[in-house]
């Protein structure tokens, strides 16, 4: 619940790239929701040992996929344009948008990185137009998420307010700083966190 406010603050940030993007950001809308909401059902029925065990594999096998993207973009953008030139890619983007919302409902730390493993191998844009629909899908699965939790009597309060401050403010500073970024530089800064986060988890 605590992140809500970081993905509000980066999406009105990154609103500019998501021009363009109307058909696709209505296609993953109720994938997006569906996928928040089986995430946090999940989040209620998995025990502490599964939560941990996931976590650190799943960010190690996005910073693969992004690390890797200039090269399977290459291939994925051909794909779609030969088999759907006029969708831009919409349909692989709902599925993706349903996978990434789930791990998202499910932990919400490192969605960003998942979002953009898989948004980066169906969806053929910039980098900075990827991470706006990636900010998109994180609201639309977290705010969802987030009601979900709301009534199972399962937040910390105190702790929440806190990180909640923290998230806009990030949320709002990392939305404008992408378009200004080099894509290269972008992508090192995002496996070089997943694999951090990662490495910490796997050596508790």
């Amino acid at each position: 619940m605590a992140l809500t406010p970081g993905y509000v603050g980066g999406t009105l940030a990154q609103r500019t790239d998501l021009a363009g993007q109307r058909a696709r950001a209505r296609a993953i809308t109720l994938p997006a929701v569906l996928g928040g909401l089986f995430g946090a059902g999940l989040l209620l029925l998995a025990g502490e040992d599964l939560f941990e065990a996931l976590v650190p594999w799943l960010l190690l096998v996005a910073a693969v996929l992004i690390g890797a993207d200039r090269w399977l973009k290459r291939w994925v953008t051909g794909r779609i344009a030969a088999h759907d030139a006029a969708g831009g890619g919409t349909a692989p983007a709902a599925i993706a948008a349903f996978v990434g919302s789930t791990y998202g409902g499910f932990f919400g730390a490192g969605l960003g990185i998942i979002l953009l493993a898989l948004y980066a191998q169906v969806v053929p844009e910039s980098l900075a137009r990827i991470n706006a629909l990636k900010q998109l899908t994180s609201f639309l699965a977290n705010v969802t998420a987030a009601a979900f939790l709301l009534f199972s009597g399962k937040v910390v309060w105190s702790a929440a307010a806190v990180m909640a401050v923290g998230a806009l403010a990030g949320g709002v500073l990392a939305g404008r700083y992408v378009r200004r970024a080099h894509p290269s530089v972008l992508r090192g800064v995002v496996v070089t966190i997943a694999v951090a986060v990662a490495l910490v988890y796997l050596l508790k």
